[in-house]
């Protein structure tokens, strides 16, 4: 049940990076995030959901067009943490990005985030 939660949570989330139009953009995230949200981006950590709302409309408006989030693995959840695997891939073989989020729940709502963007190199052992 409750990783069943934390999927909707996710989907939702990443739902918005796919809106059909940015005024969708806000009535999603606040579906899958709780207002008191920690976000730690590429750029540093940042709170609530009006910063995640800049960070997604900054990746909706991406140089190369408007791209696709997908979740592409399923979700792994030890107690009120998870993890999933991501890519955002832009229009016309444009830049792809792949990554992993690592979330917390809260009361089924994401209350952190952090994203870790880019392939993990093999270590030399």
């Amino acid at each position: 049940m409750q990783e069943e939660a934390a999927r909707s949570a996710i989907d939702t989330f990443i739902s918005a990076f796919n809106a059909s139009d940015d005024r969708y953009v806000p009535a999603l995230l606040s579906q899958a995030l709780t207002s008191d949200v920690v976000f730690w981006g590429p750029l540093g950590r940042s709170e609530g959901i009006a910063a995640v709302e800049r960070f997604v409309l900054d990746i909706r408006r991406h140089p190369a067009g408007t791209g696709t989030m997908v979740r592409c693995s399923g979700v792994d959840m030890p107690d009120e943490w998870a993890r999933y695997q991501w890519v955002f891939t832009t229009p016309d073989g444009g830049p792809r990005l792949a990554g992993t989020d690592v979330v917390h729940l809260r009361r089924s709502l994401i209350d952190q985030v952090i994203v870790f963007a880019g392939e993990i190199e093999a270590s030399a052992a």
